[in-house]
């Protein structure tokens, strides 16, 4: 199948999942990950209906945000990062991203805060907090058991000004059945309810969770932001 056929597909499968739980389908945002792919596939994928983008990897996505935009022009669609993010990369990744995804500790949302600072443009960035949920040691983010940990990351976000905290970011471990991931998408929604009682400044209204395998179990638990890529691009091409 075509890139635009699996995003036709992809999206009747998004408005069919929210529509089981008597959502609207227009509460959630199909973010298709483009990871190792090429401009050309974005490009497509935005000719499709595709508008907001994931890359892992800042050195990879600037090469591809500049190749996107010399063929559709400066702002045709959003890029957000969804992978694991350095410190050392923060500068490139506050001017390339609209949105971050994975934010997992206080230092790291300090670079983010002092980057968007120095910009011109004072620039109020959207960040997710991200959480491993399943607390597997293989995995980013900060531990949901760990409610000590996680109120002070988000008090010293909400006293960054140039920071949003907008919701929670998390990746369900790898299970054999889609079922298999209800309870892990589900903690993440009841630790976001948790957070926005106890911390109502903050806007709280992203879930990013769920990818090709879940992302239908993920909509059905809360999820706005589905991170996409097989369904959409194909297997993973290696990067030369």
């Amino acid at each position: 199948m075509s890139i635009e056929q699996n995003v036709t597909q992809v999206m009747d499968r998004i408005a069919a999942a929210a529509r089981r739980v008597g959502r609207d389908p227009a509460e959630v945002t199909l973010v298709a990950v483009a990871k190792t792919f090429p401009a050309e596939a974005v490009v497509e994928a935005c000719r499709a209906g595709v508008s907001i983008f994931g890359e892992n990897r800042v050195q990879e996505a600037q090469l591809k945000i500049a190749a996107v935009a010399a063929i559709l022009g400066e702002g045709a669609v959003s890029w957000h990062m969804v992978g694991h993010l350095q410190r050392n990369k923060v500068n490139r990744a506050v001017s390339a991203f609209d949105v971050i995804h994975s934010v997992d500790s206080v230092r790291l949302a300090e670079e983010l805060e002092k980057r968007c600072a120095a910009l011109v443009t004072e620039k109020r960035l959207p960040v997710l907090l991200e959480i491993n949920v399943s607390r597997e040691a293989t995995k980013y983010g900060l531990p949901a058991g760990d409610r000590t940990q996680l109120d002070a990351v988000v008090k010293a976000i909400l006293g960054l000004p140039h920071l949003g905290l907008q919701g929670l970011m998390t990746m369900a471990p790898i299970v054999a059945e889609p079922e298999g991931a209800r309870p892990y998408f589900r903690l993440l929604r009841r630790l976001r309810d948790e957070l926005a009682r106890q911390f109502p400044a903050a806007e709280w209204r992203h879930l990013s969770m769920g990818m090709t395998d879940d992302f239908e179990v993920a909509i059905e638990e809360g999820a706005t932001l589905v991170r996409i890529g097989r369904a959409i691009f194909g297997r993973r091409q290696k990067i030369t």
